[in-house]
């Protein structure tokens, strides 16, 4: 389960940053998620609870925001979202070429996995 070692990676980093800060409680971490990390939201929920159980971020929400693909064409100069490749709400992903011409294409959104807010209770 490989969103098992990247929540981990994320777990860790955010208790590094919360140790300085005087914070008394987590109630919700915000993850953006690219939809070409082909992570999967369920996976890291799970994860998530597991990982943080006897930490500062016990019970805390997990809100994973989904970041979607953006191209640019280097031949056309199409900027936009991808077409996806299969069905809608099964195995959907973005075609990495673009939309318009066929052309080949620089990804300039939908990779990301990161931390981006968090709400923390101070003393």
């Amino acid at each position: 389960m490989h969103e098992v070692s990247v929540m981990s990676g994320i777990v860790e980093s955010v208790l590094e940053e919360l140790k300085k800060h005087e914070v008394l409680k987590v109630e919700e971490v915000c993850l953006t998620l690219g939809e070409l990390t082909f992570l999967g939201e369920d996976q890291l929920q799970f994860a998530y609870e597991i990982i943080t159980r006897d930490t500062i971020l016990e019970g805390s929400v997990l809100a994973i925001e989904t970041e979607e693909t953006e191209l640019l064409c280097s031949a056309c100069g199409y900027q936009g979202k991808a077409d996806h490749l299969g069905e809608e709400y099964h195995m959907s992903m973005p075609s990495l070429i673009c939309p318009k011409c066929r052309g080949k294409i620089k990804v300039l959104k939908g990779q990301s996995c990161r931390v981006t807010s968090m709400k923390v209770v101070q003393e």
